[in-house]
């Protein structure tokens, strides 16, 4: 009972206590993985535009709403390619001395998850907008607008960046371009992508996908996607859930010519690779939505139906079949990267 009567020596042990605990459940571990993990061979440093981006994610709240991690399970298979692996993380650094906000993985998907946002949503155009205000391309979205990384002209600069907004969210006769935080915000958007595995290297698989008799609980036969759902998950934030898109930024998919093709080989071709055949026009480049969700021919076909017999248009219905010859003529045809 002296031990607990004297307090110099109780605070002596609880603090020496704290630091053996701290070293073996803290330090020990971070040295451990900092030593057995590197990052992955193409892994590329962000860029200084995207460093400053990152600590405008960070005090904006961002972190909040949207996690970077993909885990190993079917549901998060939307979002990347394969599983996080410690690797991913390997190459965050403290942001300063103080601050230690190198990795943020986040802890809540009220957003979805951005950890290959990069290269699921490459667009500027797409990410200036959806910054200023979400529901333009997003009608449902409860993510608030951030106005002050916006600026309203009279007339834009030679220099100046344009949102592509409609007339309705603008007053007459204005414009609105971006300030420098706004585009380096969207450089460490842009620069979100999952790695590539290194040749050889086994994916880690996805766990716990349904099976038939889930999949035909949900109401969809086995074997057969819901086109409405996976146009809704890959295409809709820019192509609109009416297909009519966004003037100036994103197409109408209503009455286009490559929609509605009889030998729809082109549309299959820009499913899988994006297309920028219309950046002339003011269009953004669209990305390779097929190749970066590794969309199935089934998931393909049941896309492209879908918007072959939406909004209107009423082009006969592809087969898995045509579709399948389409994604072999594509591979043969597409220069290795």
């Amino acid at each position: 009972m002296e031990f607990f009567d004297n307090h110099k020596s109780l605070y002596r042990t609880a603090f020496l206590l704290f630091v053996i605990l701290t070293l073996f459940v803290a330090i020990i571990p971070a040295m451990n993985n900092q030593r057995n993990n590197a990052p992955l061979p193409e892994a590329q440093p962000l860029s200084p535009a995207a460093v400053k981006g990152k600590a405008l994610f960070v005090s904006n709240g961002c972190v909040a709403c949207h996690t970077q991690q993909v885990r190993n399970v079917e549901m998060d298979k939307k979002w990347g390619g394969r599983p996080g692996i410690a690797a991913d993380y390997a190459d965050n650094h403290r942001t300063d001395f103080w601050r230690n906000t190198a990795t943020l993985m986040g802890t809540e998907r009220t957003g979805p998850d951005l950890t290959d946002v990069g290269n699921r949503q490459p667009s500027l155009d797409w990410h200036l907008t959806h910054l200023f205000n979400p529901r333009i391309v997003a009608p449902a979205s409860v993510m608030p607008a951030y106005p002050w990384l916006f600026e309203e002209k009279k007339e834009a600069g030679k220099k100046d960046v344009v949102v592509k907004i409609p007339d309705d969210y603008r007053v007459s006769g204005t414009v609105i371009v971006a300030t420098p935080a706004a585009l380096e915000l969207v450089a460490y958007l842009q620069e979100l992508k999952q790695i590539k595995l290194p040749d050889g290297t086994e994916t880690p698989s996805f766990l716990y996908g349904k099976n038939a008799a889930t999949a035909a609980a949900d109401g969809a036969a086995a074997g057969a996607p819901d086109g409405t759902t996976l146009y809704a998950n890959n295409c809709q934030s820019c192509h609109q859930q009416n297909g009519e898109g966004l003037k100036g930024a994103f197409p109408s998919l209503k009455d286009s010519k490559i929609v509605l093709d009889p030998t729809p080989l082109q549309f299959a071709t820009i499913i899988m690779n994006g297309y920028d055949g219309r950046v002339s026009e003011g269009f953004g480049i669209m990305p390779a939505v097929g190749t970066n969700a590794n969309l199935t021919a089934e998931e393909v076909t049941a896309i492209m139906n879908h918007e072959r017999t939406s909004w209107g248009n009423n082009a006969p219905k592809v087969t898995v079949e045509q579709v399948r010859k389409f994604l072999e003529e594509i591979k043969t045809t597409t220069p290795a990267k």
